[in-house]
């Protein structure tokens, strides 16, 4: 971890990694319908800053946990751990079918849209494939790098799903973006695989 945070082309190569992946992994999630229903009946500011706000602080407390169970752990059942999850998500992406029915977003009254989009992302994100994927990443790289490059990558679906409305969405092939998303999780747990196995 020291020397990933002393080496900057190290340092934006972990953020990058990070931000491409889960950026590839929600987008068309339904945190990014949320923000799409929310904007169609507010402005589009408040949304944005509710969701940022967040994924930020889902994000700081994925890191802090995945740095933890890095300092607590053996480094080969970090990894291991890392392999598995991995696995799982890319399967689970590659599975992915998109469905037609929309969700439907009850907004209680007498609360700031910041507030209201603040919480219900919390909730459907909260112990979601993303933040444990963030939690993963966060053990095994810099920290703040993960949490950087996660952020910015929520931050920008987000603004995506305000902007871009329901219809351009619904014309998105999603499943092709899922199955790439789940090309990538693979990819990392391959690398998890090699790494346990002494190979990198």
């Amino acid at each position: 971890m020291t020397e990933i945070a002393l080496a900057p082309g190290a340092w934006l190569s972990s953020a990058s990694a990070t931000f491409l992946l889960i950026a590839l992994a929600e987008f068309g999630d339904k945190s990014q319908l949320v923000c799409m229903t929310l904007a169609a009946r507010h402005r589009g500011l408040p949304v944005v800053f509710g969701a940022v706000t967040a994924f930020a602080f889902l994000n700081l407390l994925a890191v802090l946990f995945g740095a933890a169970i890095a300092a607590w752990l053996p480094e080969w059942v970090v990894t291991a751990a890392v392999a598995v999850l991995f696995g799982f998500f890319g399967i689970s992406a590659l599975r992915f079918k998109e469905e037609d029915e929309d969700e439907d977003i009850a907004e209680k009254p007498g609360h700031g849209i910041f507030a209201t989009t603040f919480l219900m992302i919390f909730l459907a994100e909260f112990g979601d494939k993303t933040q444990i994927a963030v939690a993963g990443l966060g053990s095994t790289a810099d920290a703040m790098a993960t949490w950087v490059g996660a952020t910015l990558a929520l931050a920008c679906t987000s603004i995506l799903g305000v902007v871009a409305g329901r219809r351009w969405l619904n014309r998105l092939p999603l499943h092709w973006i899922h199955r790439i998303s789940g090309v990538f999780f693979l990819l990392l747990a391959l690398l998890a695989v090699l790494r346990l196995l002494g190979f990198i």
